[in-house]
């Protein structure tokens, strides 16, 4: 498994349509996109009763992990648990299949389900829920817009619209009530190796201020 670059930038409205306009002639949008050239994300993020995820995020350590359940575009029949681990500033992701039954009983406090597949995510998942008593705690919604640059395996995004709710029980409720988490678009690049130069020169990187921005963290603090 092989750990990628995350860089985040906070931009304005001004800076996203000239950003878009750029980037449509340049790169691949994500073959996910809808007519508008956007998906939407929900996510189910797990923490424990003392905050272990947040905390090790605000205090910006090296190494940490999150766990989140996943699905886009409303679809709840196409879930994925995933895992997340920063490790010497770079960014390592697992994921794997979660059915909707599964997520079902996960959201019941009924975490049997996921010994039932020989799968070492699901076991590391169900192992730190009973040792570091994960549960699942908050509901963060989003649009992104996706764009895939081959030259050193290049994705940028941009997030909007991100949205939160407590009541983790309405996971799988694509529509349920969100209230707004945070009143910011995200511009966020990840790659192997390297930025090629004429993305470098689209994005502006040079000139922009990096941020740790955290949606899972702002949603639990608003």
């Amino acid at each position: 498994m092989n750990g990628r670059h995350e860089r985040k930038f906070y931009i304005n409205q001004s800076d996203y349509l000239q950003l878009r306009s750029r980037l449509n002639i340049l790169a691949k949008r994500d073959e996910n996109t809808d007519e508008n050239g956007q998906y939407k994300v929900r996510s189910l993020y797990f923490d424990n009763y003392v905050d272990k995820m947040v905390t090790e995020k605000l205090a910006g350590l090296n190494n940490r992990e999150k766990f989140r359940i996943r699905y886009y575009n409303d679809n709840v029949d196409f879930i994925r648990i995933e895992k997340k681990t920063k490790s010497n500033r770079l960014t390592y992701k697992e994921n794997t299949f979660l059915t909707k039954e599964q997520c079902f009983e996960i959201l019941s406090g009924r975490y049997e389900c996921l010994k039932t597949r020989d799968d070492s995510l699901l076991t590391e998942l169900y192992a730190k829920m009973h040792y570091q008593h994960l549960r699942p705690r908050v509901i963060v919604d989003y649009h992104r817009e996706a764009y895939i640059y081959p030259a050193g395996n290049v994705r940028v995004t941009i997030d909007s619209n991100i949205r939160m709710s407590n009541n983790v029980n309405n996971f799988l409720t694509p529509h349920s009530v969100t209230i707004p988490a945070a009143n910011a678009l995200i511009l966020e690049i990840k790659y192997d190796g390297f930025i090629p130069d004429v993305i470098q020169s689209i994005l502006r990187i040079d000139r922009r201020n990096q941020t740790e921005f955290s949606k899972y963290v702002v949603s639990r603090l608003v």
